[in-house]
């Protein structure tokens, strides 16, 4: 049965990647990295595997390649990432926000320090032989509501999608993830928290993250990183 794990992870891995490229938001889809910092490997779809790189943040190279526009989006609305080509792998969905800083914008700054602040998460909803029954897989598109709480203001908003058909050893979750440049308008006055950082809200020995999720099948499953505010 382990020998049946490892073909099954290895048969998920080839020619299996996928990129967040383009925003989604008032039933209008935005021109592909015009808000979505570009990743240096989005040619390659390729997932960052190492929790402790500043890849982490917005996918590799992207901390500080900067998009040239901002988007507007209303506390209390649905933000979309589209998904190039789709959702490929078994994995939870994450998104996050983080609050630009006095004197920058969304589109100057990088998202060091503790500043993000998870808003939705997807698990499954369902576990088997299989891998599992995963809401996110084959999907083209994740989406996520902004909070009705969340002060008006530059944000970065995070997607994540976590590949966990290799999880079983280290350092072999694929994370797939893309930042984007938002302006949050008619928002409330909640005070977002647990507030983390990227690197620094993962580690590689997570049980979400170091998971073997075919055999022996888990009995449950704990997304990784803080608790979801939902203001």
């Amino acid at each position: 049965m382990q020998l049946l794990a490892v073909l099954l992870a290895s048969a998920s891995v080839a020619h299996a990647h996928y990129d967040f490229n383009a925003l989604i938001y008032g039933g209008t889809t935005q021109a592909t990295w015009q808000q979505v910092r570009k990743r240096s490997d989005a040619d390659s779809h390729g997932p960052v595997t190492d929790t402790s790189l500043l890849d982490i943040r917005c996918g590799k190279d992207a901390s500080t390649a900067f998009a040239p526009g901002i988007l507007s989006v209303a506390a209390g609305e649905s933000l979309g990432f589209a998904v190039d080509p789709n959702i490929q792998h078994p994995g939870p969905g994450l998104g996050y926000l983080a609050r630009v800083p006095a004197g920058k914008t969304a589109a100057n700054w990088d998202g060091s320090g503790a500043a993000w602040f998870k808003v939705w998460e997807q698990g499954p909803t369902a576990l088997n032989k299989n891998g599992g029954v995963w809401p996110s897989s084959g999907l083209k598109t994740l989406n996520f509501t902004i909070p009705k709480a969340t002060p008006s203001g530059d944000y970065l908003a995070r997607l994540e999608h976590i590949g966990l058909h290799a999880a079983g050893q280290k350092n072999g979750a694929q994370f797939y993830l893309s930042c984007a440049q938002i302006t949050v308008t008619g928002g409330g006055s909640g005070t977002p928290s647990p507030l983390v950082s990227f690197p620094g809200a993962y580690s590689p020995t997570d049980p979400g993250i170091l998971i073997q999720i075919y055999y022996p099948v888990p009995t449950n499953y704990t997304i990784p990183g803080p608790k979801v505010w939902t203001g």
